[in-house]
């Protein structure tokens, strides 16, 4: 039999203050995300001091927001939120974009690094193996709030989805009795968000965190990561049902995800090949507060 993918998004409820499960996973993401970094700037892999590193973090967290959301607006539903703008703030319901959370996340980091005078490259290079983290819970989020599943499949980790058009219209006692019956089970489609949890998640993670241990020549780190997370995204599209907005955009196959990872895997080529002649950062000493270091004042370069 079949599992039924039925769970309460609502984490919470406290009278009308609700806290959902979807903002609880990026909640978990950002404190992975801090805890890794602080791991990593312990181990000298970016020359600042840790208020600077919070500041980093702060602005990468913006940008996952800021950029997801509007990213969502712009590249899936543009129409629907002109008509609705208010409905851009309804984040709970989900409606992120990782493409745009990735966009969003390069332009906070290219402001941050014209403060602090160092390297864009450099940085990105020291958040790209983070951003699996907040991946993968972001996706554990879609499963839960019942989005983003596959295509109908017979295989044995089938799931079945009751937000899928065929069973939407069904009430929740319904469902459960039809499923005790095993009356659902034509029903079954791909958990696309357990697969991308276990390759944009996981897998990501496991080979970013342990490739960048070494110091690596620069733009080798988010070279691997685009390159990775473009070729994980478009293979799992093939069996992930498209925004119903937007359908297939050509060959009865093309999502809007897969033309939005395609440049990713590009540049993540480009980016691979000129670490062939890039520099080494090496790790550095930690670097103190300002104004704490042999009574000088100091900054990250």
């Amino acid at each position: 039999m079949h599992y039924l993918v039925d769970f309460n998004p609502v984490a919470v409820a406290l009278g009308p203050v609700q806290v959902h499960w979807y903002g609880l996973m990026y909640l978990l993401g950002f404190a992975g995300a801090w805890w890794l970094g602080s791991r990593r700037l312990a181990s000298g892999r970016l020359p600042v001091t840790r208020e600077a590193f919070g500041d980093l973090a702060f602005y990468v967290m913006l940008g996952v927001i800021l950029g997801g959301r509007l990213g969502y607006v712009l590249f899936y539903n543009l129409r629907e939120y002109l008509a609705h703008p208010l409905d851009i703030l309804r984040v709970w319901d989900g409606g992120m974009s990782f493409h745009g959370g990735l966009l969003g996340v390069l332009l906070a980091g290219w402001i941050w690094t014209r403060r602090h005078h160092i390297h864009y490259f450099d940085t990105i290079d020291f958040v790209e193996p983070l951003v699996p983290i907040g991946l993968g819970f972001g996706r554990l989020g879609n499963f839960i709030n019942g989005e983003l599943w596959g295509a109908p499949t017979t295989r044995p980790w089938g799931m079945i989805f009751p937000s899928a058009p065929e069973l939407i219209d069904m009430t929740r006692e319904q469902l459960h009795a039809l499923h005790a019956s095993g009356q659902l089970d034509r029903y079954a489609r791909h958990p696309s968000q357990l697969y991308e949890f276990l390759l944009e998640g996981v897998v990501l993670f496991t080979v970013l965190w342990l490739y960048s241990r070494r110091p690596r020549p620069r733009y080798a780190v988010s070279g691997l990561f685009a390159l990775l997370y473009g070729v994980f995204r478009f293979a799992v599209e093939f069996v992930r049902v498209p925004d119903a907005q937007l359908g297939y955009l050509a060959f009865g196959w093309l999502t809007m995800g897969q033309v939005l990872s395609l440049p990713l895997v590009v540049v993540g080529v480009l980016l691979l090949a000129r670490s062939r002649h890039a520099p080494v950062l090496a790790p550095a000493t930690a670097v103190p507060a300002p104004g704490k270091h042999n009574g000088k004042p100091t900054g990250g370069r």
